[in-house]
């Protein structure tokens, strides 16, 4: 899974956020599992989930005795497949041949 491609248009590590939490979206991540799984210092990933709650894009949840982040569920969407096709694959889609 991946975050919509309506918030795609985010920060680079913001979307990498959404796309690690939409991968697990029912258990959620913590922080070190998130950094693990996002290219970014620790300093941009505090930034950039501080960004997202701002927004109502993500939640931390208490599950026991550790804190969880989960996506909201408008952002969590199906893989977009056109990031991967060609010009060419793209182009036969829209015209009507």
């Amino acid at each position: 899974m991946r975050a919509k491609p309506e918030y795609r248009d985010r920060d680079e590590t913001e979307v990498a956020v959404l796309d690690a939490l939409a991968d697990r979206q029912e258990e959620g991540m913590t922080v070190f599992e998130l950094r693990s799984h996002v290219d970014a210092d620790i300093d941009t990933l505090e930034g950039a989930l501080a960004d997202l709650k701002e927004d109502d894009l993500i939640e931390a949840e208490h599950d026991g005795g550790r804190t969880v982040i989960l996506p909201d569920d408008r952002v969590v969407g199906p893989v977009n497949n056109d990031e991967e096709a060609g010009f060419l694959e793209k182009l036969r889609r829209r015209l009507p041949f």
